[in-house]
């Protein structure tokens, strides 16, 4: 197998180290392969670091890149828009626009506060729900992640060797050191895709719960599916208990559908959480609902606030990504691609000799090394031969092609027939020599 050179990088990461805790700005970047890489620039389905490697990218930095790296509608409306002001401290025009463009295309977007990352508009969510209910604590799912703030930042991983108890009453971790203890009262976890546990826990524990919050897709912990049945019945039992219904669609919004998957699958929640591909790397998010939901902010009972929300650069970056995609409407491209990815893959771990999970959506989608033929939860999802991953994921960097550490695939409009073939190519030869 062929070995790159990335001798740059490591001065690099050398020097960041002394100025950077870890040499980086966010942890996942220590793990790339062979250590944090340092990259120049980036198009259409490639990206290139300092030692002038090219990489076939996967990873769309962590799922933003929907259309790509430096698609040139979205730098020439931030450039032109950004030379009117970056921040007033008050609103403009395009801010109005991007709000009413929400509103046409996501079912729960009657009104929208916009913010600058996922963690921060997931805990704008809860806040709204605390609020109109008058309860304190929120359901959610083992493995889904809802960002990295103390109270989400539990039940996202499990130590090795350690159990993750009962399906009912489920043990949870830290993923973090420092977390305030009180942080883990604020939450009742249960395994995802079971109804009738989340029936049963509800109908005990509904007069202390304020909202209900899952991935539509459960994206970061194996790319699963909701089964049948499971989002319209947390629908069901939202409505019956009046509990706020809260979507994260920080990755499936604008990537499973123009409206995102409560479009996709039909089911309308009361608050949903877009970031990620709505401004193609630019860091925007917007917390939307259901008017009856959102008029505690707008009564001035919850208070939501931040310098930097809706500067001119965000805005025009996400209202051009919207623009590119409506004109385009690439998905069924990006389906057709992924499914071709997605079965080029799983041949070529048979023909090598490997037991390989193809798990997801199309769009986006996750391998691990498991003889499992799917998982429905993240329980399931333990098992998997990380160590063998993490030896594909390092080959597949030195073959030139670039995938989340953990397994997880993007697929975004820049994708072509030519790249998918590439990336499955390189693959079977990797498989044949891990």
């Amino acid at each position: 197998m062929k070995s790159r050179c990335y001798t740059e990088s490591a001065s690099l990461l050398a020097r960041a180290k002394k100025v950077l805790a870890g040499g980086v700005s966010s942890e996942f970047r220590k793990y790339n392969q062979p250590h944090a890489i340092f990259y120049t620039h980036g198009t259409g389905s490639r990206v290139y670091d300092v030692d002038g490697n090219e990489y076939l990218d996967f990873t769309l930095s962590q799922g933003p890149l929907i259309l790509g790296h430096s698609h040139p509608h979205v730098l020439k409306s931030v450039h032109e828009y950004s030379e009117k002001g970056q921040l007033f401290a008050g609103q403009h025009i395009k801010e109005i626009l991007l709000a009413e463009k929400l509103n046409s295309l996501i079912p729960s977007a009657e009104s929208m506060r916009f913010c600058l990352d996922g963690s921060e508009a997931v805990q704008t969510a809860f806040r709204i729900a605390r609020a109109k209910t008058g309860k304190q604590k929120f359901l959610r799912f083992e493995g889904h992640y809802h960002g990295w703030m103390d109270n989400v930042c539990w039940g996202i991983s499990t130590p090795p060797g350690e159990s993750l108890g009962s399906r009912e009453q489920p043990r949870v971790y830290p993923w973090s050191e420092g977390l305030p203890i009180q942080s883990k009262e604020e939450f009742i976890t249960l395994p995802w895709n079971d109804l009738e546990l989340v029936k049963n826990t509800v109908e005990r524990e509904h007069k202390n719960i304020a909202a209900i919050i899952t991935e539509p897709v459960m994206c970061n912990n194996g790319c699963i599916p909701p089964e049948n049945g499971f989002l319209q019945g947390l629908r069901d039992i939202c409505d019956q208990y009046e509990i706020a219904l809260i979507f994260d669609e920080v990755i499936t919004g604008f990537r499973l559908s123009i409206g995102g998957a409560q479009r996709y699958f039909g089911i309308t929640p009361d608050l949903s959480i877009f970031g990620k591909a709505m401004a193609s790397g630019y860091p925007i998010s917007a917390i939307v609902g259901k008017n009856e939901w959102m008029a505690v902010i707008e009564q001035g009972r919850v208070i939501h606030a931040g310098t930097m929300n809706s500067s001119n650069a965000t805005v025009a970056a996400a209202l051009a990504t919207i623009e590119v995609l409506e004109e385009h409407l690439p998905y069924d491209r990006m389906l057709h691609y992924g499914t071709k990815l997605m079965q080029g893959l799983r041949s070529a771990a048979i023909e090598s000799g490997h037991d390989l999970l193809v798990q997801g959506m199309g769009p986006m989608f996750n391998i691990s090394f498991s003889k499992k033929e799917k998982v429905r939860d993240f329980r399931d999802t333990l098992d998997g031969d990380k160590q063998k991953l993490g030896k594909f994921i390092s080959g597949m960097h030195d073959e030139g092609v670039r995938v989340i550490g953990r397994g997880l695939w993007y697929i975004s409009a820049s994708h072509t027939e030519e790249d998918i073939d590439y990336a499955i190519n390189k693959a079977r030869k990797v498989f044949n020599v891990i």
